[in-house]
């Protein structure tokens, strides 16, 4: 038999190597996402503390809105913008905790310079970090959705399922394109990253209308519109979710705000790989995650 048979692929032709590196690139970034999305999937059963943060306090300040809520005599759709707005919790917290700190994690754990060693797009660890995290979270957020809309009696009127899930993907890829942001900043900033992601939880909270309808804060929830995709991507969820509701929102219409968590998630992914493309250049190159700005 030929010894060509046994030959590496990158002995043959220019093209035949270059065809070989790229599967072998492809299917390194694969594992790669595989391998970071693994332990966030494990987690769901091994992580006990999980649920208690993921779950029970989510839970708990949903429940305080609406008995908030039925002790004003509210409209009854407000206990729904607030058990939908419990379940987004859980999403935004993984951004805010798994995604955005991830980084400046590994990096405190010394694991970092294995990342920018390895020959892998760095988008495929942060790839692979939002996919196990949405899995992780959806468990969650469905238990909080489901529990609270059987204890509090809410009703949902969707006419548009179709419409109703595309925001929902859409919502969710627009986030953890912030997250990826976030990841980067915080990895450059160092241990002010903790400082600032406290900081920025509970602010993100009001100014999205978490538990109530963002058009009520006027300017300040246009604002939030126009830059927050959990503030756009729920009000449209409620618009779709309650298309029964007797008053305005006071915001754009679902079909709008589609269009502005496009062009979120198009803008987030984009800052997300410029600013991976400069860390890796400072690491790989120069030995340094800090930028000079002299």
């Amino acid at each position: 038999m030929s010894a060509s048979v046994f030959a590496h692929p990158a002995a043959g032709s220019p093209h035949e190597a270059a065809a070989w590196t790229r599967r072998q690139q492809l299917l390194t970034n694969v594992r790669t996402v595989g391998g970071r999305a693994y332990p966030r999937v494990r987690g769901l059963a091994r992580e006990k503390s999980w649920l208690f943060f993921e779950i029970l306090l989510p839970f708990l300040a949903t429940s305080t809105f609406v008995f908030v809520y039925r002790a004003l005599q509210a409209p009854p759709q407000y206990v729904g913008f607030a058990v939908l707005g419990g379940a987004m919790t859980a999403f935004w917290l993984n951004v805010i905790w798994m995604m955005a700190q991830q980084l400046w994690w590994e990096k405190s754990q010394g694991n970092l310079e294995l990342y920018f060693a390895a020959p892998m797009h760095f988008m495929s660890v942060l790839l692979g970090m939002a996919i196990g995290g949405f899995v992780m979270s959806s468990s969650r957020a469905v238990v909080v959705l489901v529990v609270a809309t059987w204890l509090y009696g809410v009703t949902f009127a969707v006419d548009q399922w179709v419409s109703l899930v595309a925001v929902f993907l859409l919502t969710l890829v627009a986030l953890y394109g912030l997250g990826m942001v976030l990841a980067g900043l915080f990895l450059m900033w160092g241990r002010e990253a903790f400082h600032l992601t406290q900081f920025l939880q509970e602010p993100v909270y009001f100014v999205s209308g978490l538990n109530f309808p963002v058009g009520r804060l006027g300017i300040v929830g246009a604002l939030a519109i126009a830059l927050i995709p959990l503030a756009v991507g729920l009000d449209a969820m409620r618009q779709l979710a309650f298309a029964d509701a007797a008053y305005p929102f006071g915001t754009p219409s679902p079909e709008i705000e589609v269009l502005i968590l496009i062009v979120m998630a198009i803008v987030f992914i984009g800052l997300a790989r410029l600013t991976l493309r400069v860390l890796e250049r400072l690491a790989r190159r120069e030995g340094r995650l800090s930028i000079r700005w002299q």
